[in-house]
């Protein structure tokens, strides 16, 4: 089998299983499940694949380097800690504002002029949990919802675009064009791929992004807007029709970038 530096790869989460290259261990929430020499490997190997967001948190305690990184796993699907990192980054971000509880959600209108986007700030993906609000009854159904209140202006776009970091470098990157009569361009949503050249500017910034934030496997969505640039979000779990699109198997992507010291 190949190693790395003496060691054959070690995974835990699957999504490698398939691969001989890489002994993947599986999942198991208690670490006593795992056999004594599962255990050695687990605690000596200079670095762990797919940790799981359960097992990422212990390595990085242990100072173990992971992929993906740590950081990578604690920004999933968290839109408001994506929010206060752009912002405290200064990566260029839309106007966005979280509003809690019955008093703050009060304030909305005096902050926001229709129209403006809602979100389902945790645990959303695939562009459900995602409004445009019109008006005030568009505003009163999002706010039936439990939870803060995710507030951001509305950039009129036909298309985003969706960069896809692994490592430290782009390995894909595409335009997200939105499905007729929708102002949402996920593919789940009816949105369709184009590989036109996208702007260097906006590879730029997917990667000065990954990087300040600590996330090396994402994709990463940005807007143009004239001449400016905006980072919607960091999706950790970004879909792979567009590798699919593209001619490019993304699992023996993955294994070859792990075998050859990519990753």
């Amino acid at each position: 089998m190949t190693e790395i530096n003496g060691h054959r790869p070690i995974a835990i989460g699957a999504r490698l299983k398939k691969y001989p290259q890489i002994l993947t261990l599986g999942f198991r929430p208690n670490f006593s499940d795992y056999t004594p020499r599962e255990q050695d490997l687990l605690v000596s190997s200079p670095k762990i694949y797919y940790p799981t967001a359960f097992y990422a948190d212990l390595f990085d305690a242990m100072g173990k380097e992971t992929f993906p990184s740590y950081h990578t796993y604690k920004f999933a699907q968290d839109k408001i800690k994506q929010t206060a990192i752009f912002q405290m980054l200064k990566i260029p971000h839309p106007r966005t504002i979280v509003f809690y509880g019955p008093r703050q959600k009060k304030q909305i209108l005096k902050e926001f002029n229709f129209p403006f986007i809602a979100k389902i700030p945790r645990g959303s993906a695939k562009g459900l949990g995602v409004y445009l609000v019109q008006s005030t009854e568009d505003l009163a159904h999002y706010l039936n919802q439990k939870g803060p209140a995710y507030i951001q202006e509305y950039i009129p776009i036909d298309r985003d675009m969706r960069i896809i970091i692994i490592g430290s470098r782009v390995v894909l990157g595409f335009w997200r064009m939105a499905g007729i009569d929708s102002f949402k361009t996920n593919l789940s949503q009816g949105g369709k791929i184009s590989f036109d050249p996208l702007p260097q500017k906006a590879m730029d910034l997917a990667l000065l992004t990954a990087s300040k934030c600590g996330w090396n496997d994402v994709g990463i969505d940005i807007i143009q807007s004239g001449n400016r640039f905006y980072v919607l979000e960091g999706n950790m779990k970004y879909g792979t029709k567009g590798f699919q699109k593209a001619g490019i198997n993304y699992k023996e992507l993955l294994c070859d970038l792990i075998l050859n010291g990519g990753l």
